[in-house]
C-alpha cells in the first residue's frame, strides 16, 4: 500500500487503528499472530564446525593433503606435520573470516530502537520495539530512533537524519501532507514517512506504524544483505585453476616414470619411490602459505596508509579493479556543510577554508578583500552568527559541529570573518525565539542590543523569506524592494542554485524599544532583506587527483547518491568524474530497467543520482556482467547489499556504520577516497608479487622434474634423493620466494590498465619464463652431475654437486624473477629482504653439505673448492643467459 499517498483518514481505515485511542490489546494479540514481532529475521546459520570442515574443500588444499600423503610413503613425517599445519592455518584463516560476515545482520539489528512510546487503549506506554505492530501509534522527539516504518500523522519542526538510508548528507524536513502520485519514488523523498532505524535530529512528531520486522525498508535491506552472493576473487580462481595443473601433472609424471623406468629394467618399487619423489617436485607445497604470508604483509603494510582488510584476499583483488563505485558524502566529500559562495546588494562574494575550520579568506572576483568596507556582508554573516543553535568545538585537531549542520555552515562562515559567538552574546541580548518549523521555512529571534534597541534576525528559504520582505539592503543603505529589485534577487537564488548550493537567506527589522512579539506572523512580516548564503558539502581536495591517476591506471569511477541529481552532478564534474560523454541516471529510471537493460548503457553512466539499496546492488550486478571487477565504497546500511556483493567491498571507518563495516572487505580509516587508490597500488603489487613466487617455484620445480627426467632417459642414476629434492622445496625456495612478496612495486605498476579477471597465472609471457628457466636449471645440474659422477662409488659426492647447482641455480635466478623484463633492469640489492633470504639459503645448503651429523639424513659428502668453481659458472647460465635479450629490446 503506498501510505505516502493516502490522507489522514485513508490511513487510519487502511490499516483498522484508531488515531485516539490507538490499539486494544485484543488488537495487538491477533496482528502479532498475523505479522509476527517487529525484528529482523536471520537466515539459516551453517554451524561452527561445518563452517570449520568447508574450508578444506578447496582444491589447493587437496593437492597439499596428497603431498602430505605422499611425504607420509617417503616417510619423510617431518615434512608431512609441516604441511598440514599449513593446512590447518589456512583453514583457520578462512573460518575466523566468514564468522565474522555474519555478524553484519546483527549489527543492522542493534540499529533499530530498543523501547518506544507507544498509544495503547487511549494511554501512552513504553514498549520494547520489537513488540510493535502494523496500526500502532507512536510517538517520537529529537534524539529518539525510529522503531519501524510510520506515516506521520502530526509533526512539529521534525527533521530525520536518514543517511544510513538514502546516502543524503542533510536531515530531511518532514511533514504530514499527502504526496501526490509518482512511480517509483524513493526513500528520501517521502517527506511524510520516518523509516526503522533513523534518527530524529529536530523536533517531535507521531505516526502510525505501517510496516514492521522485514518488510519495513531496513528489512528489506537485510533481505538484500542475507541474499548477496559473495564471489572467489581472482586469486583464488587462478590459484585453484594452478593447483589443477600441479596435480594432473604430478600424476603423469609418476606414471611415466614408473612405466619407464621398468621398461629399463628397473624393479617396480625403486620406480615408484622416483616417481613419487617427482610427484613431490611437481607440487610446490609452500604455495598457499607464501601466499597467505605475502597477502598478511600487504594488509600490514596498507594499515600504514589508513586501510585495514578484513578479509586477505580482498588485498589483491583491489589490483585487478577496474570500476570503483563510491558513495558521495564523505567518501569524495568532506561530510561537512560549508558555506563557498555569498550574495548581497547585487555583488556576489566566495570564501575558501578547509571543513569546520575557522579560518578562510574572502574574495570578490577571485580577488581577496577586506571586509571592513563591506557593511552589509558583515551584518549578514553577524546575524547568522545569532540567529542560530549550533556550536564549534575541536577535538583531535579537527573541528566539529555539535547541532544542524546547515547553522554550523553559517556558524563557521561567521568565525572566518572574525566572528567570536561568546562576544557576540555579550552586546547582544536574544530575548526571543520563533523556533524553524517545516511548514514557515524559517527561524525567527528578538534581539537587544546594549543600548537597549531591538531588532528581530530571520533566516530561512530564500523563496519565503523574500516573499515577507518590504526592503532590501543595497549600498549600505534601506531601499524600497521593488519587483525589478526582487527579480534581481531571484536571479542570484537561481544562480547560487544551479551550481548546487542550497541557500539560505537572512533578513531583519527594527522593532520599537519594550515591543513585546508573541507571534512569528507579526515577526515574520515587513523584513529588509540582507542577502543569501550558498553552502554545499564540497569535494575532498586530494580526491580529484585521485580519480584522475585511477583514470591514468584504466579504472573508471562511477558516483553512486541518494543525494539530488544537480549536488550529485555539481560534485562529479568538480573531480573530473562527469566529463563529456559521460551520463547521469537517476533510480526513476533505474526502476525501470532490467539489469539486462541497464547492461546497455551502464558503461556510458558515471553518476547515479537518487538511488536506493536495490538500485545500487543492480549497478553492481550489472557492471560485473560486463566483465568489470568492481570495488564499491560506502558507509550506510542502505550501501551494505552492494558492498557485499561486490567484488571488493569499502566501507567507512569514521562515518560508516557497522553494518556496512561487517560486510565489507576494507575499511578506509580516514573516510577518504585518495586512499583506495593507494590500496589498488598497493593491490596490484602483491598480485605481481604472488606472481614473481610463483614464477621463482615453478622454475625451480620444472628444473627439478627435468634433471630427474632426464636421468631416467638416459639410463644414468637419480641426480637427487628425495630428501634433498623436499629439503630444496621447502627450505631453499620458501625464504626467497617469500622474500619477493616483499619487493617494491616496479615503477609503472600505477600506469598499466587493470589486468583482465579471466587473466591465468601464466599470462603475459610467465609460462614461457617457467618453463625455459626451468629447462635451463634442469639441463645445468645435469651437467653438474654427469661431469662429476664417474662411477657408482661416487654417486653421492656427484649428488651432492648436482644438489649444490641447483641449489645456486635458484638463488640466482631469483633476481632474474623480480622483474617483467631482465634481471639487469633493477637493481638486485633493491629488496634488502631479499639479499637477506638468499644468503640465509647459501649458509643453510653448507650447513647441510658440510656439517658431518647432517650428511647421513641427506646424503650429502663435503665437496671440493674446484668443483665450486664449475657449480657457480653453470648456476650463473639459466638467469643470464637470456638476458641478452633484454639489451637486444633496449637497442632498438
Amino acid at each position: 500500500m503506498k501510505f505516502h499517498e493516502m490522507s489522514r483518514n485513508d490511513v487510519e481505515e487502511a490499516l483498522n487503528t484508531d488515531l485516539s485511542l490507538g490499539l486494544s490489546e485484543e488488537d495487538v494479540k491477533k496482528r502479532r499472530k498475523q505479522y509476527g514481532y517487529n525484528e529482523l529475521e536471520e537466515g539459516e546459520k551453517q554451524s561452527a564446525l561445518l563452517l570449520f570442515l568447508s574450508q578444506f574443500k578447496d582444491f589447493m588444499v587437496l593437492v597439499l593433503l596428497a603431498a602430505t600423503l605422499i611425504s607420509g610413503l617417503l616417510g619423510e613425517y617431518i615434512d608431512a606435520i609441516a604441511i598440514i599445519a599449513i593446512v590447518i592455518v589456512n583453514g583457520f584463516l578462512g573460518f575466523f573470516q566468514e564468522r565474522k560476515a555474519e555478524k553484519s545482520l546483527q549489527a543492522l539489528k542493534e540499529l533499530s530502537a530498543p523501547q518506544v512510546t507507544v498509544l495503547r487503549g487511549g494511554s501512552w506506554v513504553k514498549i520494547p520495539s520489537k513488540e510493535i505492530v502494523p496500526g500502532d501509534i507512536i510517538k517520537f522527539v529529537s534524539g529518539d530512533r525510529i522503531g519501524a516504518d510510520v506515516r506521520l500523522i502530526d509533526s512539529k519542526s521534525l527533521e530525520i537524519e536518514e543517511s544510513a538510508l538514502t546516502g543524503e548528507s542533510l536531515p530531511v524536513q518532514k511533514h504530514t501532507d499527502s504526496l501526490k502520485h509518482e512511480e517509483n519514488i524513493g526513500i528520501g523523498d517521502l517527506e511524510n514517512m520516518a523509516f526503522m532505524g533513523t534518527m530524529v535530529t529536530r523536533g517531535s512528531g507521531i505516526g502510525v506504524v505501517c510496516a514492521t520486522g522485514m518488510k519495513t525498508a531496513m528489512g528489506q535491506i537485510a533481505n538484500l544483505l542475507q541474499n548477496a552472493e559473495t564471489m572467489d576473487t581472482p586469486l583464488q580462481r587462478r590459484l585453484e585453476q594452478l593447483g589443477k595443473i600441479l596435480i594432473i601433472a604430478a600424476l603423469l609424471l609418476t606414471v611415466l616414470v614408473v612405466v619407464l623406468g621398468v621398461m629399463q629394467g628397473h624393479d617396480l618399487y625403486t620406480m615408484f619411490l622416483a616417481g613419487v619423489s617427482l610427484a613431490v617436485a611437481a607440487i610446490p607445497e609452500g604455495l598457499p602459505a607464501i601466499v597467505t604470508v605475502a597477502l598478511s604483509l600487504g594488509v600490514q603494510r596498507m594499515i600504514k596508509k589508513n586501510a585495514i582488510v578484513r578479509k586477505l584476499p580482498a588485498v589483491e583483488t583491489l589490483g585487478c579493479a577496474s570500476v570503483i563505485c563510491s558513495d558521495k558524502t564523505g567518501t569524495m566529500t568532506q561530510n561537512k556543510m560549508t558555506v563557498t559562495h555569498l550574495w548581497s546588494g547585487g555583488k556576489f562574494w566566495t570564501v575558501d577554508g578547509v571543513g569546520y575550520e575557522p579560518k578562510g579568506t574572502f574574495y570578490h572576483k577571485d580577488q581577496p578583500i577586506s571586509l571592513n568596507n563591506e557593511k552589509a556582508l558583515q551584518q549578514m554573516l553577524m546575524f547568522g552568527m545569532l540567529c542560530n543553535h549550533a556550536e564549534i568545538a575541536q577535538k583531535n585537531n579537527d573541528y566539529i559541529i555539535d547541532g544542524d549542520p546547515t547553522e554550523g555552515a553559517l556558524l563557521v562562515a561567521a568565525m572566518k570573518a572574525g566572528y567570536d559567538r561568546k562576544q557576540l552574546l555579550n552586546q547582544f541580548e536574544i530575548v526571543h525565539e520563533f523556533p524553524f518549523d517545516s511548514t514557515r521555512k524559517m527561524m525567527s529571534v528578538v534581539v537587544k542590543d546594549q543600548s537597549g534597541k531591538q531588532f528581530i534576525v530571520t533566516k530561512g528559504a530564500p523563496d519565503v523569506l523574500l516573499g515577507k520582505c518590504q526592503s532590501i539592503l543595497s549600498d549600505n543603505r534601506t531601499q524600497y524592494l521593488s519587483t525589478e529589485t526582487k527579480l534581481t534577487v531571484q536571479t542570484a537564488i537561481n544562480d547560487l542554485a544551479s551550481q548546487a548550493l542550497r541557500n539560505i537567506a537572512i533578513g531583519f527589522k527594527p522593532i520599537p524599544e519594550n515591543t513585546v512579539i508573541l507571534h512569528e506572523t507579526e515577526a515574520e512580516k515587513d523584513l529588509i532583506f540582507i542577502g543569501l548564503q550558498g553552502m554545499i558539502d564540497p569535494p575532498r581536495p586530494e580526491v580529484k587527483q585521485a580519480v584522475k591517476e585511477c583514470r591514468e591506471a584504466g579504472i573508471k569511477t562511477v558516483m553512486i547518491t541518494g543525494d539530488h541529481i544537480i549536488t550529485a552532478k555539481a560534485i562529479a564534474k568538480q573531480l573530473g568524474i562527469l566529463t563529456g560523454k559521460s551520463k547521469v541516471m537517476e533510480g526513476k529510471a533505474l526502476s525501470d530497467m532490467s539489469i539486462d537493460e541497464l547492461e546497455e548503457v551502464v558503461e556510458d553512466v558515471s553518476v547515479f543520482a537518487r538511488v536506493s539499496p536495490e538500485h545500487k546492488l543492480k549497478i553492481v550486478k550489472a557492471l560485473q556482467n560486463r566483465g568489470h571487477v568492481v570495488a564499491m565504497t560506502g558507509d550506510g546500511v542502505n550501501d551494505a547489499p552492494a558492498i557485499k556483493a561486490a567484488d571488493i567491498g569499502v566501507a567507512m571507518g569514521i562515518t560508516g556504520t557497522d553494518v556496512a563495516k561487517e560486510a565489507s572487505s576494507l575499511v578506509l580509516l580516514d573516510d577518504n577516497f585518495a586512499t583506495i587508490k593507494a590500496a589498488i597500488k598497493e593491490g596490484r603489487n602483491i598480485y605481481e608479487n604472488i606472481r614473481k613466487f610463483i614464477r621463482y617455484l615453478l622454475a625451480s620445480n620444472v628444473g627439478e622434474i627435468l634433471v630427474m627426467l632426464f636421468a631416467m632417459l638416459m639410463g644414468l642414476p637419480l641426480p637427487l634423493v628425495p630428501i634433498q629434492i623436499l629439503w630444496v622445496n621447502l627450505v631453499t625456495d620458501g625464504l626467497p620466494a617469500m622474500a619477493l612478496g616483499l619487493d617494491q612495486p616496479e615503477e609503472n605498476v600505477m600506469k598499466r590498465k587493470p589486468r583482465s579477471p579471466k587473466e591465468g597465472v601464466f599470462a603475459r609471457g610467465l609460462g614461457w619464463k617457467v618453463i625455459s628457466r626451468g629447462f635451463l636449471i634442469g639441463v645445468v645440474t645435469l651437467v653438474a652431475f654427469i661431469t662429476t659422477y664417474r662411477d657408482p662409488s661416487n654417486l653421492a659426492y656427484a649428488q651432492t654437486v648436482a644438489f649444490a647447482a641447483l641449489v645456486m641455480a635458484q638463488l640466482i635466478h631469483v633476481f632474474d624473477c623480480r622483474s617483467e623484463r631482465s634481471v639487469l633492469s633493477r637493481n638486485p640489492f633493491g629488496n634488502k629482504y631479499l639479499v637477506f633470504a638468499v644468503i640465509s639459503s647459501l649458509v643453510l645448503m653448507l650447513v647441510v653439505i658440510y656439517y658431518p651429523p647432517l650428511q647421513p639424513i641427506f646424503h650429502t659428502v663435503p665437496i671440493k673448492l674446484r668443483d665450486w668453481f664449475l657449480i657457480t659458472a653453470l648456476s650463473s647460465i639459466p638467469t643470464f643467459l637470456l638476458a641478452g635479450s633484454f639489451f637486444a629490446r633496449k637497442t632498438k
